[in-house]
C-alpha cells in the first residue's frame, strides 16, 4: 500500500497592521480600568503598568492601581493567582526583577491579551507603556498622531 502526502504550503494570512499614535486611551476590563493614558513606547520590549502597594499573600498577588494624578485609576484592589517574575533592563541599563501579569485590553474596540509589569511609575506622566512585544506584528508606530482608537472609538459611539 502506497500513500501520498501531499506537499501544498499552508499559507498564513497576514492581518493588516493598524496604525497607532504615540499616545492613546485603552480599557483594562479585567482591572476595572476604563479611559486610561498609554504611551506607546518603541524603545521598551515589555510593556507595563503603575501601580502601588505590591504584596504577595497565599501565592496571591495583590495590588492597587491608584494615583492622584492619574484620576481614572480607580484604587480598587486587584488580586492575580497567575503571575511569575520577570527580569526587566531600563533604559540606563539597570536590571530590575518585576511581577508580571496577564490581561486584557481595548484598542480599537478590539480585545488584545497582553503581559504587563508592574512597576511604581510616579514621576510619569503615562500610567502605562506599551512596548514592542505587544506592538509586534499589530501596529505600526506614527509618533506624528495621537489618540486614534480613543478618537474611533468616539465615532462609532456617537
Amino acid at each position: 500500500m502506497i500513500f501520498f502526502i501531499s506537499c501544498v504550503p499552508i499559507l498564513k494570512l497576514k492581518m493588516p497592521k493598524k496604525i497607532i499614535g504615540r499616545i492613546d486611551k485603552a480599557d483594562f476590563p479585567l482591572l476595572d480600568l476604563y479611559g486610561i493614558d498609554i504611551k506607546i513606547d518603541t524603545g521598551a520590549y515589555t510593556s507595563s503598568i503603575h501601580c502601588h502597594q505590591v504584596i504577595v499573600e497565599n501565592d496571591l498577588l495583590k495590588c492597587k492601581f491608584y494615583d492622584k494624578g492619574h484620576p481614572l485609576y480607580n484604587g480598587k484592589e486587584i488580586i492575580f493567582s497567575n503571575y511569575n517574575i520577570a527580569k526587566v533592563k531600563s533604559s540606563n541599563g539597570i536590571v530590575q526583577q518585576r511581577f508580571k501579569v496577564k490581561t486584557t485590553m481595548l484598542l480599537f474596540n478590539k480585545k488584545y491579551r497582553i503581559n504587563l509589569t508592574l512597576s511604581t511609575r510616579d514621576d510619569m506622566k503615562y500610567p502605562i507603556l506599551i512596548g514592542r512585544r505587544f506592538l509586534n506584528k499589530k501596529f505600526i508606530v506614527d509618533v506624528s498622531l495621537k489618540n486614534l482608537s480613543f478618537e474611533n472609538n468616539k465615532k462609532q459611539t456617537n
